[in-house]
């Protein structure tokens, strides 16, 4: 990564120093150059990607005189690969107004790619893409930011956020049992306020007065973007273009895609909306819209179909300390390691996969494919290994604790109070939850082989259908009366005893 810093002197010089910071192996390497002090002579100063390691950081600090802008505002931006300079905003307004800067969530994807000339267009604004990392997959960040330029943004930020997203988002609801209606164990909904709250990072940091994404106003992700938007920035404005544009479909966006010379990879033919993340990746559209179809078997990416799975099983260990994983077969890992790990192992036994149709937020139902093969390994870990270490009363109101965690991580209300104070209920009931967890894997299936842990409630002495000295069978006999005494009274008043 290299980092150009540019620092105004005072108004009187005609010149700014700007360094040069460039790191590589380990090493860095300073060296101040005398370049025209003037904005538009800065941008003309020519950088290219062979003579620096990596990507450009630019890092500049308003002069003082400048009072449209805060003092000392640090504005971060990758540039291309060629050192094109970067678009300067736009005066004239657009067709719906003006904006001044907007961040918009990218993937490079169909939707996202025709948004960037479409804000221009309506907006007259500057877009910035913003691109999170969070294990979707190197071939999915491959040419975005050939891609984002050429759908005319100037600029790509692309954030790692894995092991943020794993740690803080993933984990607590693994820990808590959140899923959604019996099935879906939230991979695109823990993964949107990650994302969003980077945005708002994001906007800060260039100065952006908007914040924009390309979800439809038929789907959950927009709630889940815009509550995060309102919780960390309110002031910021939100863009939601299909809820504006003329657009009514994928194959309209095709052809507005074509009409502006957007690069896309999406057909008429073959349309599938997809979502990937490190936990899972989601499924939707074309044959998938009738609930009666069969997913095509080359249609999943993740794992293998069960029946081509090895012929035979896999044992594995699952370490666990206060309701979190941290080990597989005695290796301490990292939570984005040790899930990645899973996922490869997973995915090979043709584990995870989900067929199922849920309720929306926004009131209806639709259907979806899904592909969780670490996460489903997890949560059969993590379950099994609480039933050692909680009581009956523990487990039915951490249960039913966990159903409200569900709803509001599925609308999108992870910054909301009662979802955090209900986070705060999951640490601490399971704070004794620590052990091992063994399981076997086979064509699809996930089954628990053993389990242990220094805080089992579990007593063998007391369990054992051998005598006890803690346990009196005869004191049943007093424990079945008075808890039957309710129903025993009912019956006698209705038979008038």
């Amino acid at each position: 990564m290299a980092e150009i810093s540019a620092t105004s002197f005072p108004s009187s010089s005609s010149s700014s120093a700007l360094l040069f910071r460039s790191s590589h192996n380990g090493s860095s390497k300073c060296q101040n150059v005398a370049c025209p002090r003037t904005t538009s002579q800065f941008q003309e100063l020519s950088v290219r990607r062979s003579q620096l390691v990596g990507n450009a950081v630019v890092t500049g600090h308003a002069s003082p005189s400048r009072t449209s802008c805060k003092k000392n505002q640090a504005i971060r931006a990758v540039l291309s690969s060629d050192g094109t300079p970067l678009a300067t905003d736009s005066k004239e307004a657009g067709l719906r107004g003006k904006l001044k800067k907007v961040v918009l969530a990218y993937s490079g994807g169909l939707d996202t790619s025709v948004i960037v000339p479409w804000l221009k267009e309506n907006y007259g604004c500057e877009v910035v893409c913003f691109t999170a990392d969070v294990g979707q997959g190197v071939q999915e960040l491959d040419g975005l930011e050939r891609k984002a330029k050429a759908s005319g943004a100037s600029q790509l930020v692309v954030k790692d956020l894995t092991e943020e997203f794993v740690k803080d988002y993933i984990f607590p609801c693994l820990r808590a049992g959140a899923i959604y209606e019996r099935k879906y164990l939230l991979g695109t909904s823990m993964a949107r306020p990650v994302i969003a709250k980077a945005m708002v990072d994001v906007a800060a940091e260039v100065g952006a007065d908007a914040v924009a994404h390309g979800c439809t106003g038929k789907g959950n992700d927009q709630v889940r973007f815009e509550l995060t938007f309102f919780s960390l920035n309110p002031e910021l404005q939100v863009v939601a273009p299909w809820r504006e544009w003329d657009i009514q479909g994928r194959e309209d966006a095709i052809e507005y895609a074509k009409k502006h010379n957007v690069p896309i990879t999406a057909t008429k033919k073959s349309i599938y909306s997809r979502d990937r993340n490190l936990w899972h990746i989601s499924h939707e559209g074309d044959i998938l819209e009738d609930p009666a179809n069969e997913p095509k078997k080359d249609m999943y990416m993740l794992t293998v179909d069960p029946e081509d799975a090895p012929d035979q099983p896999e044992y594995i260990e699952i370490g666990i300390v206060s309701g979190l994983p941290v080990a597989l077969n005695g290796k301490p890992l990292s939570p984005a390691a040790l899930l990645t790990e899973l996922n490869t192992i997973g995915g090979k036994h043709g584990i995870g996969r989900i067929d199922m149709v849920e309720n929306r937020l926004v009131g209806m139902k639709s259907r979806g494919v899904y592909e969780t093969p670490g996460g489903t390994i997890l949560f059969a870990a993590v379950q099994e290994l609480e039933s050692l270490t909680l009581d009956r009363e523990s487990i039915q109101v951490k249960d039913s604790l966990a159903l409200k965690y569900t709803e509001m991580v599925y609308a999108g209300r992870w910054f909301d109070p009662l979802r955090e104070s209900i986070n705060a209920f999951m640490e601490k009931i399971t704070e004794k939850t620590t052990g091992s967890v063994s399981l076997k894997l086979y064509k699809g299936s996930v089954s628990v082989t053993g389990r242990q842990s220094p805080n089992s409630l579990y007593r063998q002495d007391i369990s054992s259908f051998e005598g006890s000295e803690i346990y009196n069978q005869a004191d049943a006999a007093g424990f079945i009366r008075l808890y039957g005494l309710p129903m025993r009274v009912r019956a006698m008043l209705e038979k008038g005893i």
